[in-house]
C-alpha cells in the first residue's frame, strides 16, 4: 500500500525518537496502556507457530525489523509511515497500522467524511486480523476504538440504532478477557457506559445496554490504577463524569483535566492528549 498523504505531526518530535535499542527499553512505558507485545523475531515466531494464518511473505527477522520501525514512526508522530510499514508486513502489521490510523483520524484529520472513512478502514482491517486469530487483544481493542470513534462521528443516537454499541462492547469485553490489565480497554468501557447513559438515561441504558454509572466509574478508576501516567484516561474520565452526573462532578472533571494537562508525554499520541487537555482548559 502506498504511503498515505497525511498532515505532519504538528509538534516537536525529537523527544519521541526511539532509535535503535531505545525502543525496546522504553516499550513497557510506551505500551502500558495497550499491552502490545514487543515485536521481536522470537515473539513473532511463537505467534506465527500458533497462528499460521499470520505468517508474513518475508523472513520473520525482516518482519520484526520493519514492525519495530513502524512503531518508531508511530511513536514520533509519523503516522503515515507507520501505516505504510505496518501494512507491508501483512496481518502482523495490522495493529500498528490501525492504531496509527485511529490516532491520526482522531486528532489531525479535519475533514469529517475523510475521518469516518479512515475509521471504517480501521474496522475492516481489525476484523480481518480477528478472522485470522482470536488471541490478540488489540485486534479487538483497536476495532472497538475505531468503531467507537466512528459512532461519535455519526452521532451516538444513530450508532445505537445501527447496533454499533453492542459491537463495541463485545470487542472491549473480548480484549479484557484476553488481557485483563488492558488499561485502554478499561478507558473505552468507561466511555461506553458514560455515553450510553448520557444518550438514553440510566434506566434504559441499564436494561438495554448493560450500562451503569458505577461500572463506568470502576472502569475509569481501573485504567488509572493500571496506567497512572495516562493523560487520556483522565480526559475520558472527566468527560464521563460530566456525561453521567452532570455539573455535580464538574469540579472533579476540571481537576482531572488539569492533571492531564500537566502530564509528561512519552510519545506523539500522548503529546496530542496533553495538548487537548490544555485546549479544553483554556475554553
Amino acid at each position: 500500500m502506498a504511503k498515505p498523504r497525511w498532515k505532519a505531526f504538528p509538534h516537536a518530535s525529537k523527544d519521541f525518537d526511539y532509535a535503535g535499542p531505545a525502543l525496546e527499553k522504553a516499550w513497557p512505558r510506551l505500551h502500558r496502556g495497550d499491552c502490545e507485545p514487543f515485536p521481536d523475531a522470537a515473539g513473532l515466531k511463537a505467534l506465527v507457530d500458533a497462528e499460521p494464518k499470520l505468517k508474513p511473505a518475508m523472513a520473520l527477522d525482516e518482519a520484526a525489523t520493519i514492525l519495530q520501525d513502524a512503531w518508531r514512526a508511530y511513536h514520533r508522530g509519523d503516522f503515515a509511515t507507520a501505516v505504510e510499514l505496518g501494512q507491508s508486513v501483512g496481518l502482523l502489521g495490522t495493529n500498528v497500522a490501525v492504531k496509527a490510523t485511529n490516532i491520526y483520524a482522531t486528532y489531525l484529520e479535519e475533514n469529517e467524511a475523510a475521518k469516518l472513512a479512515l475509521f471504517q478502514g480501521s474496522v475492516e482491517r481489525a476484523e480481518k486480523l480477528q478472522a485470522a486469530t482470536k488471541k490478540l487483544a488489540n485486534a479487538y481493542y483497536l476495532h472497538a476504538q475505531a468503531l467507537g470513534r466512528y459512532s461519535q462521528g455519526i452521532s451516538i443516537a444513530k450508532a445505537l440504532t445501527q447496533g454499533l454499541a453492542g459491537k463495541v462492547r463485545a470487542s472491549l469485553d473480548t480484549a479484557l478477557a484476553l488481557t485483563p490489565k488492558h488499561a485502554d480497554s478499561h478507558i473505552a468501557l468507561g466511555t461506553y457506559h458514560s455515553e450510553i447513559i448520557a444518550k438514553v438515561g440510566g434506566m434504559i441504558g441499564g436494561l438495554t445496554y448493560g450500562a451503569s454509572k458505577d461500572d463506568g466509574v470502576k472502569h475509569f478508576e481501573a485504567a488509572l490504577k493500571l496506567n497512572p501516567d495516562s493523560a487520556i484516561a483522565r480526559i475520558e474520565y472527566a468527560n464521563g463524569l460530566v456525561m453521567m452526573f452532570g455539573n455535580s462532578k464538574m469540579k472533579q472533571a476540571v481537576a482531572l483535566y488539569t492533571e492531564a494537562s500537566k502530564a509528561k508525554p512519552a510519545d506523539a499520541m500522548e503529546c496530542l492528549d496533553v495538548e487537548l487537555a490544555k485546549e479544553e482548559l483554556e475554553d
